[in-house]
């Protein structure tokens, strides 16, 4: 009978809670957050469809072996990076025989497989 007791009590008191919450919410509106329409949407295609800005750098090193290249480059906007000096990982190690070090460059990088990449490099103009 004791926990009979307890139980209805309680049972009182969640429902009474449930009532005062429904209560002091029923003039709120439902609403939902709507997006921030002003902010800057990514280009068509994101960072792997073309439409990646080309970046400024120079060339540091040109390793052949491990088919890597060292780049001395300004911000590189589609991953976020500030610049920099760093190791790249070339998609096509032909890239490798149109740089030397000491070249300026504008070339372009994405993330793939965990590393970043050049995707094309050009000479700077």
């Amino acid at each position: 009978m004791k926990n009979f007791k307890s139980l209805v009590t309680l049972s009182v008191l969640l429902a009474g809670s449930a009532a005062a919450f429904a209560a002091s919410h029923a003039g709120a509106p439902m609403t939902m957050p709507m997006p921030d329409t002003k902010k800057e949407m990514p280009a068509a295609g994101g960072a792997s469809g073309g439409a990646t800005a080309m970046t400024e750098g120079e060339i540091r090193k040109v390793d052949m072996d491990n088919k890597k290249l060292t780049i001395k480059h300004g911000d590189i906007k589609n991953l976020d990076m500030p610049g920099m000096t760093m190791v790249f990982q070339v998609k096509d190690p032909a890239m490798l025989d149109k740089v030397k070090a000491g070249d300026k460059v504008r070339f372009k990088a994405e993330k793939s497989g965990g590393a970043i990449v050049v995707t094309d490099i050009q000479p700077a103009k």
